[in-house]
């Protein structure tokens, strides 16, 4: 499995958690995060996860823009912290763009790549 890693703050540290939470099932790359987008819309990763400090503006603008809303969600927001449940609809439902806040990173990959891992 292939992530990329865009959004605004915290990459480097996002690519450490997905390595940690993913182990040798992941590949990942860190980009900007319309070359992250871009890198998703020609099937270049599988998953896009971009933090900001909302979780959905700057994570998710640009691949909201490239791979449409429906492919994107939104797992994290200030004082709204990522929920299983919540991420597991999201994945089901199609979504292949993850967006948290900065202070929920740990949380938001953990559960997310559970979910990815076993989806």
């Amino acid at each position: 499995m292939k992530i990329v890693i865009g959004g605004q703050v915290e990459k480097k540290e996002i690519e450490s958690l997905v390595k940690e939470f993913g182990g040798d099932n992941v590949e990942t790359v860190v980009k900007s995060d319309l070359d992250a987008a871009m890198l998703m819309k020609n099937g270049g990763a599988d998953y896009y996860f971009g933090a900001c400090y909302t979780g959905g503006g700057g994570a998710l603008a640009m691949a909201i823009t490239l791979l449409g809303k429906p492919n994107c969600a939104t797992v994290s927001m200030p004082g709204k912290p990522p929920v299983k449940e919540k991420i597991e609809e999201a994945v089901t439902g199609g979504a292949k763009a993850f967006g948290f806040t900065g202070d929920h990173k740990e949380k938001a990959v953990q559960l997310l790549m559970e979910t990815l891992l076993t989806k």
